[in-house]
């Protein structure tokens, strides 16, 4: 019997047209896609701690939907394009993982495919039997 595979969308333009799911689970794991801090009208705010908030709030979503839960993350990270962003982008993982402590990873690029994007994350999960 082979493992089951399922996918969620966030309606992301970007999904259909790279061909990419956000976050795909098989099995008991899930994995999310990078993800950007891309509001519900396109919009995105300049501010680093609400992009890192709209960032989670579409990754953890994702995860959801594929019947997962925060504790269930075992790995975050981070894609930053500026050092001034570190406390802000941190705080804002701190409140949603500061008691769960995934592995997590912070990496500064040199641009991400908007200029007004200051962060973009990735979370993996394993979630439990049954």
């Amino acid at each position: 019997m082979g493992t089951s595979r399922s996918q969620a969308s966030s309606g992301s333009p970007y999904e259909g047209r790279v061909g990419f799911a956000r976050a795909v689970r098989v099995g008991q794991h899930v994995a999310v896609s990078g993800t950007a801090p891309i509001g519900t009208g396109g919009q995105v705010s300049l501010d680093p701690g609400q992009q890192t908030r709209r960032c989670w709030e579409i990754a953890l979503g994702a995860l959801a939907e594929l019947g997962g839960e925060p504790e269930h993350v075992i790995r975050t990270r981070h894609y930053i394009t500026d050092l001034d962003v570190v406390d802000a982008v941190s705080a804002v993982h701190g409140e949603i993982f500061g008691e769960i402590r995934p592995a997590s990873t912070m990496v500064r690029v040199a641009g991400l495919l908007d200029e007004r994007w200051l962060v973009e994350v990735e979370l993996d999960a394993i979630l439990p039997e049954g």
